[in-house]
């Protein structure tokens, strides 16, 4: 065994891939498992944990499956993250606690996101569910959304001790997990809805179809349905789009629509129509996890994919691996390039895009080169569909009704980022609605938070301090 490499993960072969919507990654089995596990020094000042935004205790876990205690280590990463299944799929481990594993300095760091993963599929094909609180507290808590936010604000209340219900807007809950993030990413029944039951499992209560702010308001679950506190976590879903002309035409989509239809309309199911159809020639725009997604959905919908992104590949903001993957699969990246107009035919369909081409000039306030015009470099791209994925902001319909709610010019509300209170007293917020679109691991840090802050907060509030 050579420590200083990972143990390699297995996958479907990439032609094969690209013509269905099975889990890209097979993961881990019990002995490649603990070869893995077996490569962590157990180091004193853990630094992965600092890199970890649910602060999983993850020497403690990768030692449990080092010494194949697979069930202890299930409960350890389950006593700080409501999701861990998920987590081990789609965070980008590798900025966050791989990127400080000291395993990593001469070496490939641990794969702690895999094993996360071996952990929490080891423990579901056997039943085994998070340990519940021994009782409740008697107080009530509203939580608006059940994507990671909420779900990892109910899953910590619940057990403080809360009786907590989730409200969400569409039939099913899981949010983003549900809607945005692909089958072949994260499979929709075996892990996102036993995540879910796990969390109901800790006394959670979920009501779907309750759109907040027109089914009820949260002033009206505070004042008449007696919740002591709720805390907001219904994401970023309003999509942005370029203000280019043609952008109204038929076969134009954002990604955030492409996905869901594709997601809730089953169309990763054998013997199952969708409203939504790929096209022959797709153009995505844009360069982030969402794009990759989005391209690789149309992809396996039979559709030739290009990704047209206005920067270098250095500075794609997707991580490495989607990126990978998608090239593996034959997307094609038109990188330096951006849509300019979208060319409509006579009955209003998308016919191509007018792209022209860029180079980079100087940063821009991130700190990335700023995408510059190159003069007379126009050209044609045909296509039959255009996916827009420039990023997401939160609908504003839960901020317009409800009182004293502050809110930022993007129309995120305003929350602390330590415990996520907001300006209104017993109202908590966090994740996309926040901060805007970001990554599901940094969204149930914010609900993690908030759970804390709410705690307090009626704690302070029983006792008149």
């Amino acid at each position: 065994m050579d420590v200083l490499k990972k143990v390699p993960v297995r996958e479907q072969e990439p032609l094969v891939r690209a013509a269905n919507f099975d889990e890209v990654c097979l993961g881990y089995d019990e002995a490649e498992a603990v070869e893995e596990a077996a490569r962590c020094l157990n180091c004193k000042n853990a630094q992965c944990v600092k890199g970890c935004p649910v602060s999983i205790d993850i020497p403690a876990f990768v030692s449990q499956i080092k010494e194949e205690k697979f069930e202890e280590a299930y409960q350890t990463i389950s006593r700080s993250s409501a999701l861990p299944a998920v987590c081990g799929r789609v965070c980008p481990q590798e900025s966050q606690c791989e990127g400080r594993c000291i395993r990593g300095i001469k070496g490939d760091p641990v794969s702690i996101g895999k094993l996360e993963r071996f952990a929490a599929d080891w423990a579901r094909s056997r039943g085994i569910t998070p340990e519940a609180p021994e009782q409740k507290n008697g107080h009530k808590v509203a939580v608006i959304g059940s994507g990671p936010a909420g779900l990892t604000c109910a899953g910590d209340l619940a057990k403080m001790g809360y009786d907590v219900t989730i409200f969400e807007a569409l039939h099913e809950a899981g949010g983003v997990l549900i809607y945005g993030i692909p089958e072949f990413r994260l499979p929709k029944q075996e892990v996102v809805a036993a995540e879910v039951e796990n969390v109901k499992a800790l006394g959670v209560k979920i009501e779907t179809n309750v759109v907040i702010g027109q089914s009820v308001t949260i002033d009206e679950l505070m004042e008449k349905e007696g919740f002591e506190a709720v805390f907001i976590g219904s994401g970023a879903g309003l999509p942005r789009f370029m203000g280019i002309p043609g952008e109204q035409a038929l076969g134009v989509f954002s990604a955030n629509e492409y996905l869901t239809r594709n997601n809730l309309m089953k169309a990763f199911l054998e013997g199952y129509d969708t409203p939504i159809k790929a096209g022959k020639k797709v153009i995505v725009v844009g360069g982030g996890n969402v794009a990759m997604d989005a391209a690789r959905t149309a992809k396996r919908l039979g559709a030739e994919v290009h990704i047209v992104y206005r920067r270098s590949e250095a500075e794609l903001p997707a991580r490495v691996e989607e990126v990978h993957h998608a090239k593996e699969e034959g997307i094609l990246f038109d990188l330096l390039q951006n849509p300019t107009e979208i060319l409509v035919d006579e009955d209003g369909r998308v016919r191509g895009a007018r792209v022209i081409r860029m180079e980079l000039g100087e940063p821009d306030e991130s700190g990335r080169r700023s995408p510059v015009e190159v003069p007379g470099s126009e050209y044609e791209i045909e296509a039959d569909t255009v996916i827009m994925s420039l990023g997401t902001s939160p609908n504003p319909l839960i901020s317009s009704t409800t009182s004293g709610l502050d809110t930022n010019r993007r129309k995120c509300i305003v929350a602390s980022e330590e415990d996520g209170a907001t300006s209104k007293a017993g109202v908590f917020a966090g994740g996309d609605a926040v901060t805007g679109a970001a990554t599901v691991i940094l969204a149930m840090g914010a609900g993690k938070a908030a759970a804390k802050g709410i705690d307090n907060y009626l704690k302070n509030t029983r006792t008149g301090s």
